[in-house]
């Protein structure tokens, strides 16, 4: 009798149930996936940790996942094994993706082909596992959603994360006057090295007076928000006459002044990639790969963590003093 043909098992994180971080379990038997029509199988050599996960993880966000579930959306790494129709990709190929189907935080993941771009060789594989998500989310906060243009000014407060990199390489790249805040000395010098003109410290507790000081009594253009519960107020004082905030984080409850909108025509307006169309999602996807081509899209990448110690991971994206880049696993 012919035996069936057993299916590898590879290293994966999976969540039984939604709770802190602890709720993180590595495991060694899990099967590998086998890539559908239109998917591809990809072996994984570094994936990066999004603040959105963790909110998924406590189960505190509006996308509840199936349980259980791996995390994980931004891997870098090299096609496996392709599914039926898939022409653009082959075994060997280099790779990053935008999001994955069976989870990033694992050795080998599923992605959808058209949600899988080429990784040049100029970037390695921690790099092209900080692209996705920040840039992707960047991009769509500037030009989507933003409209911004070449010649307005663009605060990226909580600029030394990988959305906020993201964002002030690209607002550079576009022509705009670029300001970043950050909350240590090493985050401003990081900012500064990566397409800001001037960086504020967001600990200093006048940093805000700076900010007007600098921008003068236009204000500023448009503000990329990582962190609205504590800075939405204050941003709403510091925008120009029909400036716009683009809340891209948020981890709470804030209170404002509606009539701060009103003296300025000022808008408040959320961004989230989830949304994005398949049309808005494919310029995210032209912009960013021109960008790599073009030379000034560097990710920058912060620490660095083992598929094991992925629970510290979790806990350090949201209680670290500073981001200095992107967060990855490596595998």
């Amino acid at each position: 009798v012919a035996m069936a043909a057993t299916r590898s098992v590879m290293r994966a994180v999976r969540v039984f149930e939604f709770g802190g971080p602890e709720v993180l379990k590595l495991q060694s038997d899990v099967l590998v996936p086998v890539p559908k029509e239109n998917q591809v199988l990809i072996k994984v050599h570094a994936c990066g940790v999004n603040p959105v996960e963790t909110y998924i993880r406590s189960g505190t966000y509006a996308r509840k996942p199936a349980l259980p579930y791996t995390p994980g959306s931004d891997v870098a790494g090299v096609i496996e094994s392709v599914g039926e129709h898939v022409t653009a990709f082959k075994k060997g190929d280099r790779v990053f993706t935008l999001e994955t189907v069976s989870g990033g935080y694992a050795e080998y993941a599923v992605a959808a082909a058209n949600r899988v771009f080429p990784l040049p060789d100029k970037l390695d594989f921690r790099q092209g596992a900080a692209i996705g998500v920040p840039y992707f989310t960047a991009y769509r906060a500037l030009f989507q959603k933003g409209c911004a243009k070449a010649g307005e000014s663009v605060l990226v407060h909580g600029a030394s994360g990988g959305v906020g990199l993201a964002a002030c390489q690209i607002a550079r790249a576009c022509g705009l006057k670029v300001l970043g805040t950050a909350g240590t000395e090493e985050g401003m010098n990081v900012i500064l090295r990566n397409g800001a003109h001037q960086a504020f410290n967001h600990r200093d507790p006048n940093y805000t007076e700076r900010i007007k000081a600098c921008t003068g009594p236009g204000g500023v253009d448009i503000i990329i928000e990582m962190l609205s519960n504590v800075n939405l107020d204050a941003d709403l004082q510091l925008l120009s006459c029909t400036g716009r905030v683009m809340v891209v984080g948020c981890r709470g409850r804030i209170e404002i002044n509606p009539r701060d909108t009103m003296s300025k025509e000022s808008s408040i307006i959320g961004v989230s990639l989830f949304l994005a169309t398949e049309e808005e999602r494919h310029e995210c996807a032209t912009a960013v790969l021109d960008g790599i081509e073009a030379g000034w899209l560097k990710p920058v990448v912060g620490l660095e963590y083992p598929l094991e110690k992925v629970a510290k991971a979790h806990e350090d994206i949201i209680c670290s003093s500073g981001a200095r880049g992107k967060m990855v696993l490596l595998l």
